[in-house]
């Protein structure tokens, strides 16, 4: 796992070793206040890599919510990126038991904390250097324990009892079930959310949102909330499908990503058994199950630190799918199709959701997720944000959901005004959106295609704005 990194020597982890006591020396007389000081346990001369670096970003997080959870005021913080390992250093305003207890419950909370290591320095008359470390046991923790057979670390270590080689294999092994488990946790948790976004912004055309059941009879607001939470471990499943191919890659196997998508098949097809049952019987996240799923396996598949890049997560959504409008309708005829969508790709080769996915969802990354984040950095509503980017959308797609509930010219129309509204400002008066809400809802139209694009801009958006420190 580490081969292609770098191995420091010896020279260089003393050096590493002096630069830090000399910044600890400076901070503690600048502030004279704790410092913690936060490194990772690795065993072996590769001390740094995107998976210990991922694992140490973690830790970091958890740091950062265990203070802010007791109000605890960071005085000064600095992080380290080197060959040498990663390095946090953080003043804290705060009584020293309470920090170094606060250290202590992450190192012992799970496998991953074990490679955590935080020491609480503190300003100190009685030492000769002027600051003394806070001992684990000075707060009635146990000492740490041996990364492989849970005696004392130190006498292991003292005494090389067990073979580098073995604790290197270990250290990867948590590393990689930590991150794997998180990674896949966090985007499965953006996922929902991103859902429950979309349903919430009110109003929207159509659509139901927290003032109306838009166009439909057989759900509500509270469908879709239900629908949402039974989805969470599919989006779960489907982020660690990605993780896997991330770690066939690294381990030098030819990528396909084609493959990656076929594996969401038949967790898809069982997630909206779980939609229905949330439901009782009703299709609310069907077309979501499949755009989202996709969105998540993708972002998986890179690390946490290039969430950022949205252009490349839409690439892999495009890679992954590439040849699914081919393979899919194949051998359709007219007798075959069974779906509105299969209909119109027939009559007028509208290609809908998958030709949208197979271009790496050109609506989403020329128009919605662009206007997303102009308008919020705007200090706009999350209301108006949602609002004007499904307008947009609508307006630049061929929505299949508006054809199946009419016709190709009604679509044209509902598209021609919703980009109407957009003419006038990039954020419609609530009214006016209300207004085409009414028309909608009489003509028995629902844009729900558009529905789940916004939901896929907001996702996009959170990858960005949500990661670890």
């Amino acid at each position: 796992m580490r081969k292609n990194y770098h191995e420091v020597s010896l020279p260089e982890v003393l050096d590493a070793r002096e630069k830090r006591v000399l910044r600890q020396k400076e901070l503690l007389l600048q502030y004279k206040k704790p410092l913690l000081c936060f490194t990772m346990n690795i065993a072996g001369p590769v001390k740094n890599s995107p998976l210990i670096r991922q694992g140490f970003l973690y830790g970091l997080e958890d740091l950062s919510l265990q203070l802010r959870r007791v109000k605890a005021e960071i005085l000064y913080r600095k992080i380290w990126d080197e060959a040498t390992g990663n390095e946090a250093f953080l003043v804290i305003d705060a009584s020293p038991s309470t920090v170094k207890t606060l250290a202590c419950e992450l190192e012992d909370a799970d496998p991953l904390g074990r490679l955590y290591d935080m020491d609480l320095l503190m300003p100190s008359k009685d030492s000769a250097s002027g600051f003394r470390k806070m001992e684990r046991e000075e707060l009635g923790f146990s000492g740490r324990q041996c990364l492989l057979c849970k005696r004392p670390a130190k006498e292991c270590a003292s005494r090389r009892i067990h073979p580098l080689s073995e604790l290197v294999a270990r250290t990867d092994e948590i590393l990689k079930n930590a991150i794997r488990e998180r990674t896949a946790i966090r985007i499965a948790e953006l996922a929902t959310r991103s859902l429950l976004y979309e349903v919430a912004i009110t109003p929207k055309p159509g659509l139901v949102d927290r003032a109306n059941n838009g166009s439909h009879r057989d759900m509500d607001f509270y469908s879709f909330l239900n629908s949402a939470a039974a989805l969470w471990p599919y989006f779960k499943k489907c982020a660690a499908f990605g993780i896997q191919a991330a770690e066939k890659a690294e381990r030098g196997e030819k990528e396909d990503l084609p493959e990656l998508f076929r594996s969401l098949r038949l967790p898809g097809k069982l997630a909206e058994n779980q939609m229905l049952r949330a439901t009782g019987g009703v299709n609310t996240h069907k077309g979501a199950i499949f755009s989202m799923g996709i969105l998540c396996a993708a972002a998986a598949s890179l690390p946490a630190d290039r969430w950022d890049e949205s252009e490349t997560i839409l690439s892999i959504c495009a890679r992954m799918t590439k040849g699914i409008m081919a393979e899919d309708y194949k051998n359709l005829t007219v007798d075959t199709a069974k779906t509105a969508g299969q209909r119109l790709y027939l009559e007028y080769g509208i290609t809908g959701v998958r030709g949208q996915m197979e271009e790496g969802l050109p609506a989403v990354s020329a128009y919605g997720l662009p206007l997303l984040e102009k308008l919020l950095a705007e200090g706009r509503s999350t209301d108006e944000v949602g609002a004007a980017v499904l307008l947009a959308i609508l307006s630049h797609t061929t929505d299949t959901n508006l054809i199946a509930r009419s016709d190709l010219p009604t679509q044209k129309e509902a598209s021609r005004r919703a980009g109407e509204l957009l003419e006038h400002s990039p954020c419609p008066p609530k009214e006016k959106i209300e207004e085409l809400d009414r028309e909608f809802i009489q003509k028995n139209l629902s844009p729900g295609g558009s529905a789940d694009l916004l939901a896929l801009c907001w996702m996009l958006y959170f990858l960005k704005t949500d990661r670890s420190p």
